[in-house]
């Protein structure tokens, strides 16, 4: 019997110790809902839940930038629609003023409508904007660049390899230009040349334009274009959690010009015939520009589907890591807990056993 070392006490002082710690532990996952709420519970589990964690923030901000490019295709799509009904107007305008039955100050009218029906037409493409950008002006267009003053290109699609070009321009003495290949083109490319554009169309839904400026400025006999094509421009979207899941969308100037319409004149009763044909074609162009931003939207709907998917799964993923399963650990927090108040009698037991030492000394 001794009484300057409690041995009892001091391993019934160790395992309460230990039992109150595995409860303080069980409470606070129960009070914070996570398994794992401090590095030393698991290292490798709390740096791939942090991991997952940004994976799945990055996911419902690509689906909130994805559903903004509905948006901004909207918007677009919108005025587009808008120009259209413009245009189809412009169409039956020219109709009328094609019938000979129309003398000219009714054909004159008829030309000041449609005048400002152009008016508005680029109005609208200079004025439609999301977030203060332009997106029929030609900002949203992949871009492109020459070596020459007088030329500048306009477009190109979307399947141009990006690389350096050549055209090669002749200019003869009446000063007719053509053009033809210069570098860079494959042998079945075909150009042409018309009010000032030379365009450049091949397989695979090919084509690529560009404008000369000022034909005045184009040497007379050969002379070359050198074309950069950049692949930049558009408007990016970023639609996923890590850098390179991008969507980028491009949209074609809208211009009376683009649409070969600068130049219509329903005046005269020849001038309203060749207007049908000129309208025939900005209807087309239009019908085309809005096809490319429907399959855009329809692009981006895929999209916002598939990230939510993929966001559910990654959640369940981080929640079976990082969730603590309530019951499970309310039985391990009981258990502790009656561990701990049984500890306790028995430190003061234990306590007690040197006082049976006095007993001797009676």
């Amino acid at each position: 019997m001794k009484i300057n070392q409690n041995i009892q006490a001091m391993v019934t002082s160790n395992i309460l110790t230990t039992n109150e710690s595995r409860l303080a532990t069980s409470s606070e996952k129960l009070s914070s809902g996570y398994k794992i709420n401090h590095a030393q519970e698991n290292p490798a589990g709390l740096a791939i839940s942090n991991k997952m964690k940004a994976q799945i923030r990055g996911l419902e901000r690509a689906s909130q930038n994805a559903s903004n490019g509905i948006s901004v295709i909207e918007t677009a799509e919108g005025a587009l629609s808008e120009i259209q009904s413009m245009v189809q107007r412009m169409n039956e305008l020219a109709v009328q003023a094609a019938n000979g039955t129309n003398v000219s100050l009714d054909k004159k009218a008829v030309q000041a409508e449609v005048k400002q029906l152009c008016d508005e037409i680029e109005r609208i493409a200079a004025d439609t904007e999301y977030n203060s950008q332009n997106l029929l002006g030609g900002e949203q267009e992949l871009k492109g660049y020459t070596d020459k003053v007088y030329a500048k290109v306009r477009y190109y699609s979307d399947d141009v390899k990006i690389q350096d070009y050549k055209i090669s321009l002749n200019k003869a003495a009446d000063g007719t230009i053509t053009a033809s290949n210069g570098g860079g083109f494959s042998a079945t490319a075909k150009f042409e040349y018309e009010n000032g554009t030379v365009t450049v169309t091949d397989r695979n839904n090919f084509e690529m334009k560009m404008d000369l400026i000022d034909e005045s400025l184009v040497p007379a006999g050969n002379s070359e274009v050198e074309l950069d094509i950049t692949g930049m421009g558009g408007m990016t979207f970023q639609v996923g959690a890590n850098e390179g899941q991008e969507i980028t969308v491009t949209i074609p100037k809208i211009s009376l010009k683009n649409m070969g319409i600068s130049e219509i004149d329903c005046s005269t009763e020849e001038g309203a015939r060749e207007a049908m044909d000129q309208i025939g074609t900005a209807l087309d162009f239009i019908s085309e520009v809005r096809s490319k931003l429907g399959a855009y939207e329809n692009r981006f709907e895929h999209t916002i589907s598939s990230l939510n998917i993929t966001d559910e799964n990654m959640t369940a993923a981080h929640s079976r890591m990082m969730d603590v399963d309530m019951a499970t650990e309310m039985v391990e927090y009981t258990k502790m807990q009656v561990l701990a108040q049984a500890g306790t009698s028995m430190l003061a037991q234990a306590n007690e056993r040197p006082q049976s030492a006095l007993q001797l000394l009676q």
